[in-house]
């Protein structure tokens, strides 16, 4: 939600000591510089090893339980809906008082951040648990009415060593709750951000595209058109945004005089990162091309950023920097490479109700054929997303036309389907003479020409 980089000394916002009437100290060049360095550091590290949970996210769902990705139509309504929500905010806090809304948004985000931070610490801690360590499975279930009618609510499964992870995750939530300690502010702002770049996934570039324009636009309408986001992002006492004191040097932990980075400069460039990462996996190539350059673009951006609010002293919208750095180098890249059309035109992972579809009419259609072709004939199929061989006779007599289940370490069995994700062109279409003549030498086929084909 919020998105504004913002030096609360030198730019627009201003602090509490300043709005009491004490002048505070200019800050130092040093300490400056540390919090402009530690808002970057703070930055790149969810993107980057939110990016990699990504990878393991995705693979490790069934092709029928994939998580939840943001459409085309998601991503165009996005910046409208946040438009809404941020000016809404900003009337609550013109109306009702300010302490009552920030006691229920702490609540709030003191559950969802002992939850977000308890799953980002949980592969970590899984380490320093012993092989003894008695770890008993829990699940937690609510059902809805009774006999054929009940539904699952919720149904969790968890154990022993989550629940020492939730514990740990408490201790920090009740320091949040009861300081409002920065650290304890960057420690839940890193797990949301986190979180975010691992759970969330675009379907494809295209997508990304249209969603880090919209946020462009909404950005810089909402920091330089208006005060709003910078009023809420001050009067918003919630962990929705990374701050480092730049007096640190001078007062060390009790420091007060901060700048800040809103999560949604690093969720947002953050979740275009990890699609192209996975859009380097799928190309198969062991390479990270695209990846690096996003990060190192997003490196470029905000460092921008932070270069161009210390010389104008105004709180910048950082992804009027970050969007084209992070559009603009892969793209740059991929001219490059060749490769813009693969960008712009797969997918992270194929739609499985598709791809379930066409594999299963594929199978069909392969049956049907081979009923017509004598028992030791292998028959070639290609699909758009799928590559089918059935394999039928003595395969030692066959060897040219087995080579998918020998290059995949497959166990050729005769009749057994072999079904694969790939991808290639299509064949070219067949001679007048060869039409009815099928691939790897079948006989011709014993139905007439003009026999309707099977319909979808």
């Amino acid at each position: 939600m919020d998105s504004a980089l913002s030096d609360p000394h030198n730019g627009s916002a201003e602090a509490g000591g300043a709005a009491n009437g004490t002048t505070r100290p200019p800050s130092t060049p040093e300490g400056i510089a540390l919090a402009y360095g530690s808002l970057l550091l703070m930055a790149l590290l969810p993107i980057f090893f939110g990016a990699l949970r990504s990878v393991r996210c995705a693979r490790g769902k069934n092709a029928s339980d994939m998580p939840e990705t943001i459409t085309s139509r998601d991503a165009a309504r996005f910046p409208i809906i946040a438009s809404c929500t941020l000016l809404g905010l900003y009337l609550f806090f013109k109306i009702f008082s300010q302490e009552y809304i920030n006691l229920l948004l702490s609540v709030y985000f003191f559950v969802l951040g002992i939850l977000a931070l308890s799953h980002t610490i949980s592969p970590f801690m899984n380490k320093f648990f012993p092989a003894n360590f008695p770890n008993r499975q829990y699940q937690l279930l609510f059902t809805q009415g009774s006999g054929e009618n009940k539904e699952e609510i919720i149904n969790y499964e968890f154990d022993a060593k989550d629940l020492v992870c939730l514990g740990l995750s408490s201790i920090v939530g009740v320091w949040y709750l009861l300081r409002k300690h920065w650290i304890a502010n960057n420690l839940f702002g890193l797990a949301f951000s986190l979180n975010g770049v691992e759970l969330l996934h675009l379907n494809n570039v295209s997508t990304g595209c249209i969603l880090l324009g919209g946020l462009f636009i909404y950005d810089v309408f909402w920091v330089f058109g208006t005060n709003v986001m910078v009023t809420v992002a001050k009067s918003f006492e919630a962990p929705i945004k990374l701050v480092f004191p730049q007096d640190l040097l001078e007062k060390g932990l009790e420091a007060d005089n901060f700048a800040m980075l809103g999560l949604g400069d690093i969720v947002i460039p953050g979740i275009f990162i990890a699609l192209l990462l996975r859009f380097d996996i799928s190309l198969k190539k062991n390479t990270h091309t695209y990846f690096y350059t996003s990060f190192a673009a997003y490196i470029f951006g905000l460092g921008l950023t932070i270069f161009i609010m210390h010389i104008f002293k105004h709180a910048q919208p950082a992804l009027l920097y970050l969007v084209p750095a992070c559009i603009g180098f892969p793209v740059l890249v991929a001219l490059a490479k060749g490769e813009v059309t693969e960008m712009f035109s797969t997918c992270a992972r194929a739609c499985s109700a598709q791809t379930e579809a066409l594999r299963t009419f594929c199978i069909w259609i392969c049956h049907t054929v081979r009923g017509f072709c004598s028992s030791t004939c292998s028959l070639e199929h290609p699909c758009p997303f799928v590559q089918l061989r059935v394999l039928g006779g003595n395969p030692a007599s066959h060897p040219e036309a087995h080579p998918l289940p020998h290059s995949l370490g497959l166990p050729s069995q005769p009749g057994r389907l072999h079904a694969t994700e790939a991808s290639w062109p299509s064949p070219p279409a067949p001679a007048e003479s060869q039409r009815h003549v099928m691939p790897g030498g079948c006989p011709p086929a014993r139905f007439p020409p003009t026999a309707p084909g099977p319909k979808l």
